[in-house]
């Protein structure tokens, strides 16, 4: 394959449908490559058994302000707006209200801290009060907000995402990544299973050699992950050394989900919710029955994830059932079963789950952002200043991308 575009798009996840939607009326050809079978990226609802299961993002976070929102109402797909279970703890099992109380002040003061009196390296961890019999329970919240472990997160990077969120968070009971994916405009071109290899710059415009040829464009945006930046996954030219090394400054986290069927009777209630042990910093957040389907909702994050990663999706289940066997009784043994689970991190092409800022480097946000020379621009969720680690973030930040494009190629 020969081609030759105006605008080459990297990366089919949100932030590339964002751009690509963009551009599809800008009068531009635009090409849009993604490495694998399909679109979406970190948004993936995964069909099993009849049941639409997102193994990525799968709340609408901020929804009164989220662009997907407002993508899902004109294409009339139904949002469920009702309430999530979060900070609940079905029927107290392991963790009682004097604990949650208590947990949840030293977490309250924690953020406080942050707030009001921020460390002066940056470093988030540097604001628990040492010997604090809660500390590990901030840690399992933070990891499941962020991925990452205290000690290697910028307080004013999350502080920045906190200030900026809001209460709202809705689902698409058809899933979060099917709306994704489904929102690709036709008047954009497509390659998906042909990912990029290298980027090279040629006369005023690029080369960019792929699996099935060489695509020829005056502009590229790049929307990939920071993992896939920082490492040599794409060979890129040596003039964006400086965003590999921004990209090196905001890791991807370590979180993933995994799924258990519920097949009998059970004391499993609809949209209920717990932690498995909140003195753990490895523990599981368990969603019951989401949206009345037959599963359970396991969420690993920070440490937790160490679970999956080191030991496969066979010893994770396996600890996910040891927990809620401990909080229900061995009688749940029997009715749960494993069904699917995720592995962002072994994932080649994107390396993790979403980004976090290094103490000290919440700016590498926006030098990632700023384009290289008017025809290499930058996209994804890492590039946004406050929406990070979000869908709406990515798809805000390809909208901010072909904008800039645009003002390009068509002063």
């Amino acid at each position: 394959m020969s081609t030759e575009v105006d605008v080459a798009i990297v990366g089919g996840g949100a932030a590339g449908v964002g751009a690509a939607r963009r551009l599809a009326s800008s009068g531009l050809t635009t090409l849009l490559l993604e490495s694998s079978a399909r679109l979406g990226g970190r948004a993936w609802t995964h069909e099993i058994r009849g049941l639409d299961l997102d193994l990525g993002c799968g709340w609408l976070h901020s929804a009164d302000r989220n662009s997907w929102a407002g993508i899902a109402k004109a294409a009339g797909v139904r949002l469920d707006q009702s309430r999530a279970a979060w900070g609940t703890q079905f029927h107290d099992l392991g963790f009682t209200p004097a604990e949650r109380a208590a947990a949840g002040k030293t977490f309250g003061d924690w953020m406080h801290r942050l707030a009001e009196s921020p460390p002066p390296n940056d470093c988030a961890a540097d604001a628990l009060l040492p010997g604090n019999e809660w500390n590990p329970y901030v840690q399992v919240i933070v990891g499941f907000i962020s991925g990452a472990a205290l000690e290697r997160l910028s307080a004013a990077d999350y502080m920045a995402y906190d200030q900026s969120s809001t209460e709202e968070n809705w689902r698409a009971p058809t899933g979060y990544g099917a709306l994704v994916a489904r929102s690709f405009p036709r008047a954009v071109l497509l390659s998906l299973a042909n990912p990029v290899e290298a980027l090279a710059l040629e006369g005023p415009g690029l080369k960019i050699s792929t699996r099935t040829g060489t695509i020829r464009a005056r502009a590229v945006i790049l929307t990939v992950s920071t993992a896939v930046l920082a490492a040599d996954t794409i060979k890129l030219p040596a003039q964006l050394e400086p965003w590999r090394e921004s990209a090196r400054l905001l890791p991807l986290g370590h979180n993933e989900k995994m799924f258990l069927e519920i097949t009998g009777d059970s004391p499993f209630e609809r949209e209920t919710q717990l932690l498995g042990n909140p003195r753990d910093v490895r523990t599981g957040s368990y969603y019951i029955r989401p949206m009345g389907m037959p599963v359970i909702e396991c969420f690993l994050g920070g440490e937790g994830t160490r679970v999956l990663t080191e030991g496969g999706p066979a010893a994770a289940f396996a600890f996910a059932l040891d927990q809620l066997v401990a909080l229900f009784g061995a009688q749940v043994r029997g009715v749960l079963r494993p069904l699917v689970a995720s592995s962002w991190a072994r994932e080649v092409r994107i390396g993790g789950a979403y980004s976090y800022a290094l103490p000290g480097h919440a700016q590498a946000r926006a030098a990632l952002a700023h384009p290289f020379e008017q025809r290499v621009f930058f996209a994804g969720e890492a590039t946004s200043a406050a929406d990070f680690s979000t869908a709406h973030g990515a798809h805000d930040s390809g909208v901010r991308a072909a904008n800039e494009v645009i003002a390009a190629l068509k002063p």
